[in-house]
C-alpha cells in the first residue's frame, strides 16, 4: 500500500471517529426532555422520574423482539423496582394507538408506565438526524441524576437487550446514592 493510500485511509478513519465522537446520542449525557402519553390520556414527563434508575424501551407494538423486551422489563420491574428501578416503554411508529397500547398493557399485564410518543419526539430524544438508521427496540438507561449512561442503539450496546446483561449494568446504578431533592432550606426566622 502506498503512503498516499495510507494517509487517505487515516484521514477517512479520523473523520469517521470525529463524526461518531461528535454524535449527540453518545452516553453519558444529560437525558433530554421527553413526554409520553399513556392510553388513559395521562401525560408523563421522563424528567419526573429523576431519582430512580430509568430503563426506557422505545418500541414498535407489532415487533416480537420489542414485545419480548416488554416482558423482560416487567420481570426486572418486579425484581428491582423496590430498589429504585423504573422501566418505561415508549411506543411510536406504525400501529401505535391508544387502543393498541391499552391492549398491550392488559395482555402482558405490564406493571410500569407505557405510553405513546411521536416519531419526531423519539428522534429528538435519541439525537437521531437525517438518514441515520433507527434500530428498534432501542434501550436507554438513565441514572438517578438524570444522565443517560448507556443505549442499545446503532452505536450502542446491544447487550442491554439481554436480561442478565441489563441486570448487571443497572445493579451498580441502583447502589448509587439518591440525589437530594432540594437541599436549599429557608433561613430560620429571627425574632
Amino acid at each position: 500500500m502506498s503512503i498516499g493510500k495510507i494517509a487517505s485511509l487515516i484521514a477517512i478513519l479520523t473523520t469517521a471517529v470525529a463524526i461518531v465522537a461528535a454524535s449527540p446520542a453518545e452516553a453519558p449525557r444529560k437525558s433530554p426532555p421527553l413526554k409520553i402519553t399513556k392510553a388513559s390520556g395521562e401525560e408523563i414527563q421522563l424528567a419526573s422520574l429523576k431519582g430512580k434508575v430509568v430503563v426506557v424501551e422505545f418500541l414498535f407494538v407489532r415487533s416480537p423482539h420489542c414485545l419480548h423486551l416488554v416482558e423482560m422489563l416487567n420481570k426486572l420491574n418486579a425484581d428491582l423496582g423496590p430498589r429504585g428501578l423504573q422501566p418505561v416503554a415508549v411506543a411510536f411508529g406504525p400501529n401505535a394507538t391508544e387502543s393498541v397500547l391499552a391492549h398491550l398493557v392488559d395482555y402482558f399485564k405490564i406493571t410500569y408506565p407505557v405510553g405513546l410518543s411521536s416519531s419526531d419526539q423519539v428522534d429528538a430524544y435519541l439525537g437521531r438526524e437525517g438518514k441515520e438508521v433507527l434500530k428498534v427496540p432501542q434501550m436507554v438507561v438513565i441514572d438517578r441524576k438524570g444522565v443517560i449512561r448507556a443505549t442499545s442503539g446503532t452505536a450502542g450496546d446491544p447487550a442491554l437487550e439481554n436480561e442478565s446483561s441489563l441486570r448487571a449494568f443497572v445493579e451498580p446504578l441502583l447502589s448509587e446514592k439518591v440525589p437530594a431533592a432540594n437541599s436549599a432550606r429557608p433561613a430560620p426566622a429571627t425574632k
